[in-house]
């Protein structure tokens, strides 16, 4: 499997909230995660923030993404995702279900060794996306 499918592979599991156990053979079993985000300070590994996306869509129910672009640098052993995360407070969270909707922007940047994801860093705002669930 190629660095981009292996990479799509992974995008669609994390993406739809399967957590670790789909993820986990397009990665290094100790494959770090960065962002400069807030709600992910003390995600460190790309395994706790599969399980964040999974516990995510239990608080946003009906969310789902919207692609827009996917490439890969061979180069560098990079493939890069940018798409829009949508979803609706319904149940659950940090604060009782508000009933608004998100449409946030984000990029995951992948970084490949021996043909798995070693590290991942996404770029997210994600003040701006708390805001407007009305969690802050």
């Amino acid at each position: 499997m190629s660095n981009l499918e292996t990479a799509k592979a992974f995008f669609e599991a994390c993406e739809t909230g399967r957590g670790w156990e789909a993820c986990r053979p397009h990665c290094k079993p100790d494959a770090s995660f960065s962002a400069q985000a807030g709600a992910l300070a003390d995600v460190r590994t790309l395994e706790q923030y599969t399980e964040w996306m999974k516990g995510i869509l239990t608080v946003l129910t009906d969310g789902k993404y919207e692609l827009h672009a996917f490439a890969e640098d061979r180069e560098r052993e990079q493939v890069c995702a940018f798409a829009t995360f949508i979803g609706t407070h319904k149940a659950g969270g940090p604060v009782p279900p508000t009933g608004k909707t998100t449409r946030t922007d984000y990029v995951y940047a992948m970084r490949f060794q021996d043909g798995k994801i070693g590290h991942m860093t996404k770029v997210w705002n994600d003040g701006y996306a708390l805001k407007e669930l009305g969690w802050a």
